[in-house]
């Protein structure tokens, strides 16, 4: 058995089908993101501009989230001691569920190492511990939510991209006496659009199923508290999980769920994913806490964020570049293909400065491999000016396909 051999092999399959993933050697400037420096390839650091982060408002740079980070330091060290059971739950963990389960108006929340662990844990528990249990999920949900309706070894039903009629028919052909779960995101971070959370939720009603809401474009972003769509619709209290992320909005890392009191006991009490990981670090949770409070009360970062990313699709539409339909603050460009959205991102960085990774199968289907931008707040008129120059340049170089937003 020739183990190099084989692996070689693995690599160049993702090198000839233009998949193979570079990540970029990166500093972010503290204060003054979206500015960083690069440092692949070349002789010292190169200043650029950040076009793609997730860090969506720019609070992993908030003076209010640094200092917590720095206060917890100072005060209790650097890790947390080891999984809860073991080092027990660090004040800081309490607080930040309390604060998390009130954003969502639950009776409790649970805190995970990643929005992957929260998905991958909570939806291979819950099926686990409903005997028969029938998993709903949307075909565009994430990998971490597809990875825990797999590992549950649940039955498991997919439904075509927000079709309710074809959710509704899926969940009339099963054995009404059987627990069902319908899984779904509220932001589909790839395409930019909104599931119609009210309308699951009626069908949820209708056949007796519980409901698993991902939000992790969302919170933080949407809602006069940022607790998500959910809060923005009004339909918190209708859902039954409501799952996050501390890593996009909030700025820091983490995940989390946010449910009555007893399921998120029976989460804490079962799921591996959960009992037996190291708990996140308090200085993490503290400016997470920071962060948390702070976009509570503050509506100043959601609406210079999305007068950004309306005003870059605005550019981008005008300049003839063929910028997905988006109704949220997701600003995906079409390219259409593998090895010339790599080119593009390259040249972007190599000679504008200019950031974005390109977004290549399996995260989205052959074919509409696209650019991804995440403007933010931070993100200035003259920037946005530059980069759709720089995009129109490009794409002509290229003899790209020029269109008006599809």
């Amino acid at each position: 058995m020739n183990y190099d051999e084989i692996f070689d092999k693995a690599i160049d399959r993702l090198h000839a089908e233009g998949r193979y993933r570079v990540f970029i050697d990166i500093l972010r400037n503290k204060g003054k993101f979206p500015n960083a420096r690069c440092f692949a390839g070349h002789n010292g650091p190169k200043p650029i501009t950040v076009w793609c982060s997730n860090d969506y408002l720019c609070m992993g740079q908030h003076p209010k989230v640094i200092a917590a980070m720095e206060e917890a330091l100072h005060d209790v060290g650097a890790g947390s001691g080891g999984t809860r059971n073991i080092g027990g739950n660090t004040h800081y963990h309490v607080e930040l569920e309390s604060e998390l389960a009130s954003l969502h108006g639950k009776g409790a929340a649970l805190l995970f190492t990643s929005g992957y662990v929260s998905n991958e844990a909570t939806l291979a528990t819950l099926a686990k511990i409903l005997p028969g249990c029938i998993i709903y999920s949307d075909e565009l949900n994430h990998a971490s939510m597809i990875a825990g309706i797999r590992n549950s070894g649940c039955e498991k039903r997919v439904w075509r991209h927000n079709d309710l009629a074809h959710l509704e028919e899926l969940l009339a052909n099963d054995d009404p006496a059987l627990p069902k779960l319908i899984a779904f995101e509220s932001v589909y971070s790839m395409d930019g659009d909104i599931a119609p959370i009210a309308a699951i939720c009626d069908l949820a009603d209708k056949y007796n199923a519980i409901t698993y809401c991902d939000e992790v474009h969302a919170v933080g972003m949407y809602g006069e508290h940022g607790g998500g769509i959910t809060e923005r619709d009004e339909v918190a209290d209708r859902v039954t999980i409501i799952e996050g992320t501390l890593g996009k909005a909030f700025g820091v890392m983490g995940g989390y769920i946010a449910a009555d009191q007893k399921i998120v006991d029976v989460i804490r009490s079962y799921a591996p994913g959960f009992i037996f990981t190291t708990s996140l670090s308090p200085v993490l949770v503290a400016g997470v806490l920071a962060s948390v409070k702070h976009l509570k009360q503050s509506g100043e970062e959601r609406a210079a964020q999305q007068a950004n990313a309306a005003r870059l699709k605005e550019l981008f539409a005008e300049a003839g570049l063929p910028v997905m339909q988006s109704v949220t603050h997701i600003v995906p460009l079409m390219v259409g293909d593998p090895v010339k959205a790599k080119k593009i991102s390259d040249t972007l960085l190599a000679e504008y400065g200019a950031y974005v990774q390109p977004i290549n199968f399996p995260t989205v289907p052959r074919g509409t491999e696209r650019l991804r931008f995440t403007p933010g707040p931070q993100h200035d008129e003259e920037m946005m000016q530059d980069l759709t120059n720089a995009l129109v340049e490009i794409w002509g170089r290229m003899e790209l396909k020029v269109a008006q937003a599809a």
